[in-house]
């Protein structure tokens, strides 16, 4: 098999949740448990640092790995979904997995994969940890899919493990409330591991506490340590002041990444960065400051606030649940234009209500869907928006959607394009991203 047949098979042949849903997930460890095995547990040869949580989860395990490799670490990432290429699942210091090892990956190993049939995230998990143990890795930041409990992920034991908040998401697998959702997310936490919780929610905080009490692991929160303010905005960076309890810190920071809510994440990364020294680790002031500044450049990191045009702006992101939607509401509030287009496609398990009603009135609507089974249909999307106010029209491709817009936006207008990851996915190919 090429490359192209080679994904093409483990699209097919293996349950992917970005795909279809809760039909791929798998409620216990049993297969991750036996792939580690068969593989020899790769996870055990270097050291892992495992973050979970509703929404932040992605960035701070970009900007994290962006540091240590400044730091001169050898840095293996693993994240999920994929934007463009399967390959972008899996990279050490910024350069994904060749597609010569993904195919030796699955030719090699083709038979035990149909005789045991994982899922696609359980098999893809067993290909990033046996190849950061492959080429020999420092260490690897681990992001979670689901959860945290029984996500494949978390058969590792992490030498730091960071959740870094809980919102409404995947109720239908981790519960409906937001106590339930954090016992999931706490899953992640280990026997005598610090813990690092990103942002202190009082309703839920006793989740955490009693599980790392029960664990006898040291538990931090971030926001209570740092705070970080936006001092200054310039076309691609903010400048941002930094404090540490009542104590100035960092001043002039650039951050690259253009979401307001990074903030959040950039105090849940420096408190991590303090805790990995504290664990042995050599990271100074300067690998965090360039780590950060070059975050995009060290792991090629899309999607969040992106900036893909300027008259009229294009603006994407993949906020895409309740919490997600309520931040890049915030922000479009924050940003000039005369007229707004908002690009929007959802999943189908979504809580759609929920999302919908934190949209704003005044814009123009190209309701969409993205090219997977999981996309709720664009004329649905559209009836169900126009019960909140939202008033446009339904395309059946991204593409459509997209390409409506540019024609209809004036110079000063924005363009903004979300509701999916897979929305933001096609678009992001669409203009060449």
């Amino acid at each position: 098999m090429n490359y192209n047949e080679t994904v093409q098979f483990l699209f097919e042949q293996l349950p992917m949740y970005q795909r279809t849903g809760t039909a791929a997930y798998k409620n216990n460890l049993d297969n991750s448990l036996s792939l580690d095995k068969y593989f020899n547990h790769p996870h055990k040869k270097y050291n892992t640092i495992h973050v979970a949580g509703t929404n932040g989860k992605g960035s701070v395990s970009h900007i994290l790995a962006s540091i240590l490799q400044e730091a001169g670490y050898s840095t293996g990432l693993y994240t999920s979904p994929h934007l463009h290429d399967f390959r972008e699942r899996i990279k050490i210091n910024g350069t994904m997995i060749s597609e010569e090892n993904v195919i030796s990956f699955v030719s090699e190993n083709k038979q035990f994969i149909e005789q045991m049939k994982p899922s696609f995230f359980e098999m893809t998990v067993a290909m990033a940890f046996n190849h950061f143990a492959t080429q020999k890795v420092d260490v690897a930041v681990i992001e979670t899919g689901l959860g945290g409990r029984l996500d494949s992920t978390n058969i590792i034991t992490p030498v730091l493990s960071i959740i870094t908040n809980i919102g409404f998401d995947h109720t239908d697998l981790l519960g409906d409330t937001l106590e339930k959702i954090a016992f999931e997310k706490a899953g992640i936490i280990k026997p005598k591991i610090p813990v690092l919780i990103g942002q202190l929610q009082e309703d839920i905080f006793h989740v955490f506490y009693e599980k790392a009490k029960t664990s006898d692991s040291p538990l931090y929160v971030a926001d209570e340590i740092y705070h970080a303010e936006i001092k200054g905005i310039a076309d691609d960076f903010k400048t941002v002041d930094v404090y540490k309890g009542n104590e100035f810190y960092f001043s002039g920071l650039k951050l690259t990444l253009m979401g307001d809510y990074q903030l959040k994440n950039l105090q849940t990364i420096l408190k991590a960065v303090d805790i990995l020294n504290d664990t042995g680790f050599d990271i100074k002031p300067e690998d965090v400051l360039s780590g950060i500044k070059n975050v995009i450049k060290n792991t090629d990191f899309k999607g969040r606030w992106q900036i893909l045009s300027k008259s009229p702006t294009i603006i994407c992101d993949t906020g895409h649940n309740e919490d997600g939607i309520h931040e890049v509401v915030s922000q479009l509030e924050k940003t000039d234009f005369e007229c707004l287009h908002i690009v929007f496609g959802v999943v189908k398990d979504k809580d759609l209500k929920g999302i919908l009603k934190l949209l704003p009135c005044n814009a123009i609507y190209y309701f969409t869907k993205a090219n997977i089974p999981r996309s709720l249909n664009e004329l649905s999307l559209k009836d169900n928006a126009e019960k909140f106010g939202l008033s446009g029209n339904a395309y059946k491709s991204v593409k459509e959607a997209v390409g409506d817009a540019q024609k209809k936006a004036e110079i000063n207008d924005l363009i903004f394009i979300g509701g999916s990851t897979f929305v933001v996915a096609e678009a992001l190919s669409l203009l060449h991203f």
